[in-house]
């Protein structure tokens, strides 16, 4: 049975668009990597959807959903064959490393007809350009929501029993990897995020993601307690035992902070969940078929009561302005894809989408040597 995951590889963020796409697949472990180019409307997505279509059921699939629209995809990963598919344009430009021997381009801007886009220039040139205008005034409400975020962090960072959360870092590690030594080949780390901020709200994949898993803490944790420590010493503990594992960050923190981490080895995962990206244990119940234990962590045990309610009214108000400002920024991030949109919708009358078919065709034969 195949296994099809869900994550993004990209993300909105206050630090604006920021991307995990060098971690997808690396030119040393893949067989293929496709860079796909062309405008928006082309069918990047489709032609996509199309190649996962042809694989599904006999290959475990990854798909790396866009930001922009979570029902795009920006690429697929065909694991069992180590090729990628990725979508090359901006704002997660892509281009050949290894051309030929890892790399390979497929323009779908070859199927297009100039000469009646060229009609709706100016049109096309003000839609790009709005859109490009709601994603700035997006991400300075993001920079906004971030200070607000940096406020709760200092709050529970205060409250948080350092000793004894790192007394239960040392439990988890001794439960998980006592019997495995430390290796001289460390592990790998790839990155990603498991949900995103699009115009729809905050989008999460995390049940496909935890699916496959053995084991699975789920880790109950205010919006803004930075569980830096936690995630980062058992990532850290893992890689130097030799084990490879999956870090998925937060949008907020798109550098620093990971929210979920898989270890693939050993069919462990940890993950946070708040109001944001809520998953209770028997909603993953829905999309296993295997029996998991599920241990459930609770931050707020870790913390000192009397500073939380000291500071709960603070924290009322700064929950309240956090979730105005990330709306302010939904509404925004709807723009630009409304924006953008329109802009599809001139391009693809202009595609000749029966030869971008057979390239599907064409290109599925091409895959299938890959073992």
């Amino acid at each position: 049975m195949s296994i099809e995951r869900h994550y993004f590889p990209g993300n909105n963020t206050p630090l604006g668009f920021f991307s995990y796409y060098k971690h997808i697949l690396s030119q040393r472990e893949a067989n293929r990597i496709i860079c796909i180019k062309g405008g928006p409307g082309t069918g990047k997505s489709t032609f996509m959807k199309k190649i996962a279509a042809a694989f599904c059921g006999r290959e475990d699939i990854d798909y790396l959903h866009c930001s922009a629209d979570e029902n795009s995809l920006d690429g697929i990963v065909l694991k069992n064959k180590k090729v990628a598919l990725i979508d090359g344009t901006s704002p997660h430009i892509t281009d050949p490393i290894t051309p030929g021997a890892v790399d390979k381009i497929i323009n779908l801007g070859e199927y297009w007809n100039e000469d009646s886009l060229g009609i709706n220039k100016d049109e096309i040139i003000d839609l790009n350009e709005e859109t490009s205008r709601w994603y700035r005034i997006a991400y300075n409400y993001l920079s906004a929501v971030k200070s607000v975020y940096r406020s709760l962090e200092e709050i529970y960072g205060e409250a948080a029993e350092d000793s004894e959360i790192y007394g239960l870092v040392a439990d988890v590690i001794g439960e998980e990897f006592s019997d495995i030594s430390i290796s001289l080949n460390p592990g790998r780390t790839k990155k990603f995020f498991a949900s995103a901020i699009t115009g729809n709200g905050c989008v999460n994949y995390l049940p496909s993601l935890v699916k496959n898993m053995k084991k699975i803490y789920i880790i109950d944790s205010p919006v803004g307690y930075a569980n830096y420590s936690f995630m980062e010493i058992i990532a850290e503990g893992a890689k130097y035992r030799g084990l490879d594992v999956e870090a998925f960050y937060c949008p907020m923190c798109p550098e620093e902070k990971i929210e979920h981490l898989l270890i693939p080895n050993l069919s462990l995962a940890f993950i946070t969940v708040n109001d944001y990206h809520d998953v209770e244990p028997w909603d993953l119940a829905e999309f296993t078929e295997n029996e998991q234990e599920i241990i459930l962590l609770d931050m707020s045990d870790y913390m000192k009561p009397y500073i939380l309610q000291n500071n709960g009214k603070l924290v009322e108000s700064l929950l309240d302005e956090y979730e105005f400002l990330l709306g302010k920024a939904f509404k925004c991030l709807e723009k630009a894809k409304e924006n953008h949109l329109k802009v599809e919708q001139m391009y693809i009358p202009n595609m000749n989408f029966t030869r971008i078919s057979n390239l599907v065709d064409e290109t599925v034969k091409e895959l299938d040597k890959f073992s």
